[in-house]
């Protein structure tokens, strides 16, 4: 790639437009954008996560995650172009399976919460979920592939189930909802 980020600072954006990474321009709030910073902010909440002590394979999924959302990002700054690939999502739903196999069964809904490392996980779920909502609208608003929302779709579920396994090794308590309170 040599040494593509030389110059950071280009003035091209003062005008409120930004560059796609097929030469084209479009408004900084371009449905393109909107998806694209959310799902930047997505990787920055997983980077805030991975400055916690975590277990290691824990660790090593969410680094790999935050690869995985660099080249979602590249595939939404590209119109057209394919990044995310059917083993990239397949990962996903195998740490799904393997972690919530250890956990037990939810018999009631959860408040995000218990652990730091849990709640932050919670906070990227919900990043996740809103990257997901940009996504969606971006499908609407033009042609991109159906794997980043089936991606953040899929990625939301496991930092859910990761929530709960950090809860669980932080010794954190899950707090179930109670609909009825006092």
């Amino acid at each position: 790639m040599g040494y593509r980020l030389s110059k950071i600072s280009t003035r091209t954006g003062d005008d409120g437009t930004t560059g796609l990474g097929d030469g084209s321009r479009v408004q900084k709030d371009d449905a393109r954008i909107v998806a694209i910073g959310d799902v930047d902010e997505l990787n920055s909440q997983v980077g805030v996560l991975l400055c916690e002590a975590l277990p290691d394979d824990v660790r090593v999924a969410l680094v790999a995650i935050q690869h995985d959302l660099f080249d979602l990002g590249g595939e939404l700054c590209i119109p057209g172009h394919s990044m995310i690939q059917a083993a990239q999502l397949g990962r996903i739903d195998d740490w799904i399976a393997e972690y919530n196999s250890s956990l037990a069964p939810l018999k009631e809904f959860i408040l995000p919460g218990g652990s730091r490392a849990a709640s932050l996980a919670h906070v990227a779920r919900t990043v996740c979920r809103r990257a997901e909502r940009s996504i969606v609208a971006l499908g609407r608003a033009g042609d991109i592939n159906d794997a980043p929302r089936q991606y953040v779709n899929r990625l939301s579920d496991l930092l859910f189930v990761l929530a709960r396994v950090l809860n669980r090794s932080d010794g954190g308590a899950e707090v179930g909802w109670e609909h009825v309170r006092e």
